[in-house]
């Protein structure tokens, strides 16, 4: 196990009804901006109840932030959170509009141009608003975590960053307010869960035995789970299990002491940016795939999965490792999300524009030990085509 520095500060209230509790956590003199995306929120009653919580207070509105959050967009919040001396922010939604409120958050206490942050990799972020959520879809992780995605519409790019300024307060993590999502989100979620656990622990092994045996248990959890929320929108038990999985997936918990890959996030968010894709789209197209091109220098951590994971114990290792690789596929696919450029409307002439970009971007030596270069991440395109 590598040496690691864990700091994760956010609170996490759970359950029914959590929501009434955030007018305990929120100062009583804030001046409160309420982020979210879409209508949604005010057709199920989570804007209602997130307002009574607030009563007493100041607060200000910014809705339609995009499922793949924009500058343009969120330089309009920043305007209105500097005219308005907002010093609270409340993000109520999914890891979008969390993402789109750190940005935020961020970008209304810097002098400079905000994208500068994403350029600088967050290095200029000195500090930030305080942010609290109420999360409305489980995907991401991003409500107990120091991480933001944010594209540019304008060029066409989709970068990272992370700052420890940006991690969540507290976050509400309620799991009937996920009832009425629909079928495409909820598998979205559930992908996007998975392929984080996987981009922590589909690495080379590091003697990390609780990093690992945590890490199978939520992909378990997901495989278990997954199929169940689409079949059954109001069973609590199976939203619970789902939204606690989605933020362990990616809070930093399972990826302490253990090296990362993020090859399959890095090509996706380019595949996003040119393309339109849904994130959770992308991460299923390149995944399988990726684990194909490099099944030799994941050989032992694909072995461990499929015999974890998948009960695949006995017979040829290499048949072993294709099993569990179209068992991955096969779940994807059970989920509702595509695992084909083709399922999208794309083919091969679509992949000369991402590796372009992954270029562009600087991007030509990705993964846990660097191998996978911009002929690694074509063949994985290629073979997913």
């Amino acid at each position: 196990m590598h040496n690691f520095d864990f700091h994760n500060p956010t609170r996490i209230l759970f359950g029914d009804g959590q929501i009434e509790r955030i007018g305990k956590l929120v100062p009583s003199e804030a001046r409160v901006l309420v982020l979210y995306g879409g209508g949604s929120i005010r057709a199920n009653g989570t804007f209602d109840a997130v307002m009574a919580a607030l009563a007493g207070r100041t607060v200000f509105e910014f809705g339609g932030i995009e499922p793949n959050p924009t500058v343009e967009t969120l330089s309009e919040a920043i305007a209105l959170v500097r005219r308005e001396r907002v010093d609270f922010l409340l993000a109520v939604g999914g890891g979008s509009v969390i993402d789109g409120t750190k940005f935020v958050a961020a970008g209304a206490l810097l002098d400079a141009d905000p994208w500068t942050i994403l350029e600088q990799h967050a290095k200029n972020v000195r500090a930030a608003l305080p942010i609290g959520v109420v999360l409305t879809l489980p995907a991401t992780g991003s409500e107990m975590n120091a991480a933001a995605v944010i594209t540019r519409k304008r060029t066409q790019e989709k970068f990272a960053f992370v700052s420890r300024t940006v991690y969540p307060q507290f976050a509400v993590l309620d799991p009937t307010r996920t009832y009425t999502l629909p079928a495409r989100q909820v598998g979205n979620g559930v992908v996007d869960a998975f392929v984080h656990v996987m981009e922590q622990y589909m690495t080379v092994p590091a003697q990390a035995k609780v990093q690992d045996r945590f890490a199978e248990g939520l992909l378990l959890t997901l495989v278990e789970d997954g199929p169940r929320a689409l079949a059954a929108p109001e069973n609590y038990d199976v939203r619970a299990n789902l939204m606690w999985t989605a933020t362990l997936a990616l809070n930093g918990l399972i990826g302490t002491g253990v090296p990362q890959d993020w090859s399959t996030h890095t090509i996706g968010h380019e595949l996003t940016a040119l393309y339109g894709l849904d994130h959770a789209q992308t991460l299923a197209i390149v995944l399988p795939s990726m684990l194909r091109v490099r099944r030799a220098a994941k050989r032992e951590k694909l072995l461990q999965y499929a015999a974890r994971v998948w009960d695949l114990r006995t017979g040829d290792e290499d048949a072993r490792i294709e099993a569990a690789i179209g068992r991955t596929e096969d779940f994807f696919r059970a989920m509702g999300v595509g695992t084909k450029l083709s399922d999208y409307g794309l083919g091969r002439d679509a992949i000369p524009a991402v590796i372009a970009a992954l270029e562009a971007h600087g991007m030509t030596r990705m993964g846990e030990t660097g191998e996978v270069t911009l002929d690694v991440a074509r063949a994985a395109l290629e073979g997913a085509a």
